[in-house]
């Protein structure tokens, strides 16, 4: 984790205040959390750093792309992301991160690493479901969508060739109503 060393940030000489710090991340930065489900990304992080007396408040933005594989086509494009995170920082006994919110360092710590509250705001603003716009606007060519389609269980319903003799059933049954 030698390259996350960037992310570490010494509030100790710092002065009470807001601070800005930025970051550029990609897909390497990524790498370094053994997540390989973005082919590329190019995000910009915004970090304001509020240091107080007995307190940080640590705001996170991201925003931009990231390149993954369509979850129905496996066709690669550009997924936009934009993520928020914000933290406070307490100082307590012993380390705590257990809430989500709220993170305990002990009253001796003088740094911090932000690199995994980075990736986690990143990836939590991945949808469930990517889906390459082309399928929804009906604009990608495929052949796996071709494939897809003709799949489809609608269209075996429309080509099945039905027993006649159910087909005199169901008229009952619709009778009846």
């Amino acid at each position: 984790m030698k390259m996350l060393k960037e992310y570490e940030i010494s509030f100790f000489g710092l002065k009470e205040g807001l601070h800005r710090f930025d970051y550029k991340i990609d897909k390497q930065f990524f790498e370094c959390f053994e997540y390989d489900e973005f082919l590329d990304a190019d995000i910009d992080v915004e970090l304001d750093f509020r240091k107080k007396s007995n307190m940080l408040e640590l705001n996170f933005r991201g925003r931009g792309k990231a390149k993954v594989n369509c979850d129905v086509s496996f066709e690669p494009f550009d997924l936009p992301l934009h993520g928020q995170l914000d933290l406070v920082v307490k100082f307590g006994e012993e380390y705590d991160d257990d809430n989500d919110e709220v993170l305990i360092l002990p009253h001796g710590e003088h740094q911090m690493n932000v690199a995994q509250y980075i990736y986690e705001m990143m990836v939590l603003a991945v949808p469930s479901k990517k889906v390459h716009p082309g399928i929804e606007d009906g604009s990608l060519d495929s052949d796996i969508l071709k494939r897809l389609e003709e799949l489809s269980p609608d269209r075996e319903k429309k080509t099945e060739n039905t027993d006649p003799r159910w087909d005199d059933l169901k008229k009952l049954l619709i009778d009846k109503k």
